[in-house]
């Protein structure tokens, strides 16, 4: 502590700043070509054994990926997932010291129709992540996002996952692979091509209004998040992956804690930050660049010419209040230009987590959120936080006795349509015996029902849940009916504990 009589004259001592020309921390003879942190000065040949290790090291250590198995790395043309691809290819060459044992994949989602970009710019970017695919010698997917709109329901329903293998089970897969002829396993396959189809404009147009529909750029994000999730999903089981490698890297993941937080998706932190997410049962989300910064992947690609692809989102050239998950990203690369270690500090707070729900296999259908396909955290006491929250909301929208007297010129008689005159019906009354107008409402409330507190919030923000794809709104029916029945049946239904 600072003293009264303390002398404050004497010389100040300068701290060292780390420079190139120190020599590497490492091998303390070559030069230091980068400093990644305070300290660690590395050579070029130490910085590319460094990398490789650390992505080997997080395969290595969860030990999901067994032998022979079909990975599908989901690449969108960024510095991180680009890396990631760079990372198989060395692990798969012949000169690598351990070898890796799966058989890798990749697919591209094309988002140009969601952003707004030409069909010439979205062939000049299939261009680009062609050549790099091809590169590979890896067997690749090219898959437009408007092939969301004719996904199948079977999409947000979790699958019978496989059953969880011990952890002795691996080191006997990892032996018999050893002794067996490994030539056959590890030889690159004939290289299979999914080039992109041709996209009807049509869909792309649905598209733009399934992401205009939302009101706020924070929900078109979510959206987007959610309906490429559900596509990689669908290519990943249609081609026969069992495992989906993304790049999401340490930063990223550090903005995505904060900025799931603030979007009410605490509960769903384990799954959406962790290395491995089983939320779908028969197909593993794996996150293995979670131990990189943003600046070590950018400087292992300018070292080591990597090429990458940039790819427009709905963020680009925005202002940073323009959405949370702009604003929170900004908000973290502004702190950890000072405070070096915010991003590492964030993300180790997020690999404590764990979610506090049952397992997949005990869990039914209706017991998931039908867009991001987590528990839902809904289920709460009456005095919780989430129950205020809903107390709230319904005092906010509630009107008074003046204010609900029913205006002549905006409600429909009775028997008659809710399109103005001359206009036509909205088509409804035919099909399904009433106006589409006192459908909506109800339509609305128990789709919310069906999601999670923000997934809730994402729904809220659209001003039409109508030109959700169909394959969404058709399991929200199924689930309805289920639910229908299950009420009408429940006294004949025998309780668990009834059971034991």
């Amino acid at each position: 502590m600072c003293q009264v009589d303390e002398d404050y004259h004497g010389p100040l001592q300068r701290a060292e700043v780390p420079s190139v020309s120190k020599k590497c921390v490492k091998c303390k003879e070559a030069t230091a070509a980068v400093v990644i942190r305070a300290g660690d000065a590395y050579c070029r040949g130490c910085f590319k054994e460094y990398f490789i290790h650390k992505f080997r090291a997080m395969l290595g250590k969860n030990r999901v990926i067994f032998p022979g198995e079909k990975v599908l790395l989901a690449v969108s043309g960024g510095p991180s997932s680009c890396s990631m691809l760079r990372q198989v290819q060395e692990g798969l060459s012949h000169n690598a010291h351990k070898k890796l044992r799966f058989l890798p994949g990749v697919v591209f989602i094309d988002e140009g129709g969601a952003v707004g970009q030409s069909v010439e710019e979205r062939q000049r970017t299939v261009a680009e992540l062609h050549a790099v695919f091809k590169a590979t010698s890896f067997p690749f997917h090219m898959v437009p996002l408007e092939q969301v709109l004719d996904l199948p329901s079977s999409v947000v329903v979790t699958a019978a996952s496989p059953s969880e293998r011990a952890a002795s089970a691996y080191k006997a897969a990892v032996d018999h692979f050893i002794q067996s002829d490994t030539t056959s396993c590890v030889t690159p396959r004939q290289q299979e091509e999914t080039l992109l189809p041709d996209v009807q404009e049509s869909h792309t147009h649905s598209l733009q209004q399934l992401i205009g529909s939302a009101k706020t750029l924070t929900a078109k994000e979510e959206l987007l998040n959610t309906l490429r999730q559900h596509l990689l999903v669908h290519t990943a089981r249609t081609e026969g992956y069992s495992k989906v490698m993304l790049g999401d890297n340490c930063t990223r993941l550090a903005v995505k804690l904060l900025s799931s937080i603030s979007l009410g998706r605490g509960a769903q932190l384990a799954q959406d930050t962790g290395f491995s997410d089983s939320r779908y049962g028969d197909i593993m989300l794996l996150r293995p660049m979670t131990e990189y910064s943003a600046k070590e992947i950018a400087y292992y690609n300018r070292m080591f010419r990597v090429p990458a692809v940039f790819t427009a989102s709905l963020d680009t050239r925005t202002a940073d209040k323009s959405s949370i998950q702009h604003l929170t990203e900004s908000f973290v690369i502004k702190l950890q230009a000072d405070f070096p270690s915010t991003v590492s500090t964030i993300y180790r707070t997020s690999e404590k987590l764990q979610t506090a729900c049952r397992s997949s296999s005990t869990e039914e259908c209706w017991d998931r959120c039908l867009l991001c396909v987590c528990a839902l955290d809904t289920a709460a006491e009456n005095a919780s936080a989430f129950k205020a929250t809903l107390i709230s909301e319904q005092l906010s929208q509630s009107k008074s006795p003046k204010a609900t007297r029913p205006n002549p010129e905006s409600t429909a008689p009775a028997g008659q349509c809710c399109s103005p005159a001359g206009g036509g019906d909205c088509g409804k009354a035919a099909s399904d015996g009433g106006c589409c107008s006192s459908a909506k409402a109800p339509e609305t409330a128990h789709l919310r029902s069906l999601l999670c507190y923000s997934c809730q919030l994402t729904i809220k923000d659209m001003s039409s849940v109508e030109h959700l794809p169909q394959y969404i709104l058709s399991e929200a029916q199924r689930r309805r009916r289920r639910s229908q029945m299950r009420q009408e049946i429940r006294d004949f239904l025998l309780d668990e504990a009834d059971e034991g």
